[in-house]
């Protein structure tokens, strides 16, 4: 395992501006939740998989009929090729995923008995497994706190001047000494949903942000409220 990058302490003001951000966020997006559906943490941890370069809604269609042929590790590490291949086709990349499915599923079954490990130590030793991929299990199905830096994550702490690193690990411990680690997974909810409805890449609403006043990057965007307004997603991406 790589050792953990040394983070000096945080400056105070910065840490009352990054927790007052999360709390105006946690108003905004009440809702907030992970946006692929799952039942179990086997599930979860396939459908995070899936999720590379596609939408979660795409993932979300094709979750049922996959998990009702293979709802387990062990279903899934003997699921015939070309079937899992038909199944997992609508998402793109077919054959890599199906690969990454049944390399994942065997690792599950040889070394945990068909069962999800509990610890980011355990789960980032798994085929195609990462530390992102990691911190989405975790959080959200075995309620161990998290920090989830995928590229909407990245681009607001940015934004946001809670950090200038570019590095998914360094970014993680970065914002993570900004915040209690209860913390920690509901905070990546909120600027997860916050980047993919108002602070986009290429043209963030920044006239309709609730948290415009504590952004230092503010006019990045339109600040006109009508005009940012038209860029408000009301729901994650299609």
């Amino acid at each position: 395992m790589p050792a953990t990058p040394a983070v000096p302490r945080p400056d105070t003001s910065l840490v009352r501006r990054a927790r007052k951000v999360n709390r105006v966020l946690a108003e905004t997006y009440p809702e907030a939740r992970a946006e692929l559906d799952f039942t179990t943490p086997f599930e979860l941890l396939v459908v995070t998989v899936l999720s590379a370069q596609t939408t979660d809604r795409r993932v979300n269609a094709a979750s049922p009929a996959l998990f009702a042929a293979y709802p387990d590790a062990t279903a899934m590490a003997a699921a015939d090729r070309a079937h899992l291949e038909q199944l997992v086709g609508p998402l793109g990349f077919f054959r890599q995923k199906t690969d990454a499915l049944l390399k994942l599923s065997a690792a599950l079954v040889e070394r945990y008995d068909g069962q999800v490990p509990a610890s980011i130590e355990e789960l980032v030793t798994l085929p195609g497994v990462g530390r992102k991929t990691a911190n989405v299990v975790l959080g959200n199905a075995f309620e161990v706190p998290g920090i989830t830096v995928d590229t909407h994550f990245g681009r607001l702490v940015r934004r946001l001047g809670w950090t200038e690193e570019t590095d998914p690990v360094k970014v993680e411990h970065a914002v993570g000494a900004l915040f209690p680690k209860r913390d920690w997974t509901m905070l990546s909810h909120h600027l997860i949903w916050h980047g993919r409805r108002v602070c986009h890449a290429k043209k963030p609403a920044c006239g309709a942000c609730t948290v415009a006043r504590w952004c230092p990057s503010f006019g990045t965007g339109p600040t006109d409220p009508v005009v940012a307004a038209a860029l408000v997603k009301t729901q994650g991406p299609a």
